[in-house]
């Protein structure tokens, strides 16, 4: 191993180990426990014999608790407790979502109704405190919702903390006490935002506190922060607790934690060093490059046949969004794509099993421990197994193909991102050929943009030292298992 390879394993090395004890940190002292509310998982959060208000914590469209801990955990350092669950499709919900995803009355209704079953939960815990709701995203709907229709029966949440929210349900007087936080970027969003606070001050601004009786609205934003970006966000996290706390005339002197730069490090850490670990693995002869007319046949053809050989057949026949079509998208891409290249007969040459092991396990075991602890749900429970082995069918052939097109490791960039705007554009293609079924679709390209910026990179280490099949496979199996934890689980009707 040259010095330049051990210098990078050891930064990082130091930059995991440095990460893990902060964020450790962050969840000393608290009383972590898992629980279930019917078939929903729930986790508690809060300091040793805490006593104090209770918070239900909402994830967003293909969240989980895991990505709201920065709010969880430092709520519960303040003396909050907390109870953040799972909806039904989501992270380790067993229960795929249902109902009609286009009306109240259908799917939004269902996901009330099991809002509505936590805080009965939350109600339950020894303290007779009233409960609040904070909530990212797609939840913002849900919570506003959940309030309205607690109020109505008589038992009125406390106040709601909606992040990037978009709700048509708010009125000029409910929820009564809203706090909207917003990143600096999701300009729609902080109209949104905007809006619901002027329901009780016309000319009201971002920043101002309106109140009318005992309505109480503001709209604050997050610095350079999008709409992921928001959840890590140490001003939304204060701001959100400085709301509960003026509720309960409380005052909490805890100082929060910053988590985002630390998921960061420790994500950084753990892709950085499979750099020097593929140094230590067998060099293989690199295939030929492409010529650049056959790569440009290769890269085009199967983006605009795939979409248009596949859309038209589309039928849903696995229990997530979209996740049937992908399959047979990528299948049939990736097929046209080793055959339009030539390089098929490269597959059939010898592998380097180690290569295709070490991208699997570190991509898969070591950066989703790190993932799934941290920052998003990523160990799949028993339904998605099944889920992950078919998208291989799909996952599998692509990452070959594209592997051998851009000559892993080894191709020009511009080759790189010509076959990432090839895929990208095939989908989007997919989408707006079947608008109604596979709309869905354009909300998982961000997961493959991340997907091809930090696994592929670790593809393309690998791939420079042990040949692109193995680079293919490994990632192959990668994007499958991404894919078949990202999305909701989703029974239709």
């Amino acid at each position: 191993m040259k010095p330049a390879h051990i210098a990078i394993a050891i930064a990082a090395l130091i930059a995991m180990l440095v990460s893990v004890l902060a964020l450790e940190r962050s969840r000393s002292g608290l009383d972590i426990t898992a629980l279930e509310v019917g078939s929903t998982p729930v986790t508690r959060y809060q300091l040793l014999g805490a006593t104090g208000p209770v918070v239900v914590v909402a994830h967003g469209f293909a969240g989980s608790r895991q990505i709201m801990q920065a709010y969880s955990l430092n709520l519960a350092r303040t003396g909050y407790r907390v109870l953040a669950f799972d909806f039904e499709g989501h992270g380790s919900n067993p229960r795929p979502m249902s109902g009609d995803v286009s009306s109240i009355d259908g799917t939004t209704a269902l996901l009330v109704a099991e809002t509505r079953r936590v805080v009965a939960a939350a109600r339950a815990l020894p303290g007779n405190q009233p409960v609040s709701l904070l909530g990212h995203s797609m939840a913002t709907d849900i919570l506003v919702r959940t309030a309205l229709a607690e109020r109505a029966d008589g038992q009125p949440v406390a106040a709601v903390v909606a992040i990037s929210m978009f709700s048509e349900a708010v009125t000029a007087t409910m929820p009564e006490r809203l706090l909207v936080i917003s990143g600096q970027l999701e300009s729609r969003l902080r109209q949104a935002a905007l809006d619901a606070v002027r329901l009780v001050e016309a000319d009201a601004e971002e920043g101002d506190l309106v109140t009318f009786g005992s309505v109480a609205r503001e709209a604050l934003v997050a610095p350079w922060v999008e709409h992921v970006g928001v959840l890590f966000s140490p001003t939304a996290v204060r701001a959100a607790i400085g709301w509960l706390d003026d509720t309960y005339e409380r005052e909490s002197d805890t100082q929060v934690v910053s988590m985002g730069l630390w998921i960061l490090l420790l994500l950084a850490g753990t892709v950085a060093i499979i750099y020097p670990l593929a140094a230590l693995l067998p060099e293989r002869e690199p295939a030929p490059d492409l010529s650049i007319r056959r790569f440009l046949f290769a890269v085009t053809l199967p983006a605009v046949a795939a979409p248009v050989l596949v859309a038209p057949l589309y039928s849903n026949f696995l229990p997530v969004l979209v996740a049937d079509y992908l399959v047979m998208h990528l299948a049939v891409y990736g097929i046209l794509q080793l055959w339009l290249s030539g390089q098929v007969r490269e597959i059939v040459k010898p592998i380097s099993w180690g290569a295709v092991a070490l991208l699997a396990f570190w991509g898969i075991a070591v950066f989703g421990l790190a993932l799934d602890r941290y920052a998003a749900s990523f160990w799949p429970n028993s339904e998605r197994i099944v889920l992950i082995a078919l998208l291989a069918l799909g996952t599998v052939p692509f990452m070959l193909a594209d592997s051998m097109v851009t000559a892993a490791g080894r191709g020009a960039l511009w080759r790189r991102i010509a076959a990432r705007v090839a895929l990208l554009s095939s989908l989007i293609a997919g989408a707006l050929i079947d608008p109604e079924n596979l709309a869905f679709v354009l909300i998982v390209l961000p997961v493959f943009v991340l997907f091809f910026f930090v696994h592929g990179l670790m593809g393309r280490w690998v791939g420079r030292r042990c040949g692109a099949a193995a680079a293919g496979l490994g990632l192959g199996l990668c994007l499958a298992w991404v894919l078949g934890v990202s999305f909701p689980l989703f029974a239709g009707g």
